[in-house]
């Protein structure tokens, strides 16, 4: 056992953007020359964990807790924290954090480029060029305008401040869905509460569904809400797939109550082959790709060691996530 404090690092993935680099580990080791970092893989990462006192990683599982008597803090790249052992974490006395502010861009991106392809209808030509000479009235009957549109962002915390600043340049005004409100004037949002939900959107053009996992977000977006919102309206959900019964969402579809909708998350993962969803002509899937971005883990890293700095100097940890028993604010 070291003398040094132990900090174990797993992060594996197919993906370079999602996968720990040699350079790295070199930044790690540069910044903090006095702590000892145990690179670990799917296959070692019971082998270190007697000697962690802190984890780096995307998951840790329940049963790894009799494992690591030395553990005190479990820190992890994931915006999200509904895929991590919260509850066995605050009965371990283990602090656990999750990551921001480098998740937001990413999914602005991914929300502008969904929402453009539908207001310019270039799903529907994608869709049309190979069975249709010609289309242009199609496009005159469903494109919209995004200058002058609303768009309401449901749980619009740090992310949905990224999206509503991508939205401002196109001429679009935002509604800000959370349990407690954080009104900045630079951020031009219009802020709601949840129990106004159905006002919310009935006044948007788009529909943003930013929420986390969580008993009380459960089927949120319900048939009685589909049916307030706006005819016409676009949907798109980048956060969780639990917060949305699909059914309901089919049947607003079908219904024309929406004009379309964006699914970066479904439940199942993946959609059956034959699942209604994927075969609506006016509904796109994206592989939970919208934090898909080059600079991820160059940022995690970043943010970690940061954090990692706080955790060796006794400061207070950014990031810290509490367990499902706790609400925590919509958004928040």
């Amino acid at each position: 056992m070291t003398n040094r404090p132990v900090v174990m690092v797993c992060l594996e993935s197919p993906h370079a953007f999602w996968h720990l680099s040699l350079a790295h580990e070199d930044v790690l080791r540069t910044r903090f020359p006095d702590v000892d970092f145990r690179i670990a893989t799917s296959a070692t990462v019971l082998d270190h964990l007697p000697d962690a006192h802190v984890y780096f990683g995307w998951r840790f599982a329940s049963d790894w807790f009799a494992l690591a008597p030395h553990l005190k803090w479990i820190a992890s790249p994931a915006a999200g924290t509904d895929h991590l052992p919260l509850v066995q974490a605050q009965a371990s006395d283990v602090v656990l954090t999750r990551s921001y502010g480098f998740h937001g861009r990413p999914m602005a991106e991914h929300a502008i480029g969904l929402i453009l392809g539908f207001s310019r209808g270039l799903f529907t030509c994608q869709r049309l060029q190979q069975a249709r000479l010609w289309w242009k009235d199609d496009l005159a009957e469903e494109f919209f305008d995004l200058a002058g549109a609303t768009m309401t962002i449901v749980g619009c915390g740090s992310i949905g401040g990224h999206l509503s600043r991508a939205a401002r340049p196109f001429g679009m005004s935002v509604i800000g869905v959370r349990r407690t409100p954080n009104p900045r004037p630079e951020d031009g949002i219009t802020w709601m509460r949840p129990i106004e939900i159905h006002q919310a959107v009935a006044d948007a053009d788009v529909v943003v569904d930013l929420l986390p996992a969580a008993d009380d977000t459960k089927g949120f977006f319900s048939r009685e809400v589909f049916a307030a919102c706006k005819p016409g309206a676009l949907f798109l959900n980048l956060g969780r797939a639990s917060t949305v019964d699909h059914t309901a969402l089919l049947t607003a579809l079908d219904a024309g109550q929406l004009l379309g909708a964006a699914l970066d998350v479904t439940d199942p993962r993946p959609l059956p082959l034959d699942h209604p969803l994927r075969h609506h002509p006016r509904v796109v899937l994206t592989p939970k790709s919208a934090t898909f971005s080059r600079t991820y883990m160059d940022e995690a890293v970043s943010f970690f060691a940061d954090n990692l700095h706080r955790h060796l100097t006794g400061q207070p940890l950014n990031g810290l996530a509490t367990a499902p028993a706790v609400r925590t604010p919509i958004g928040g």
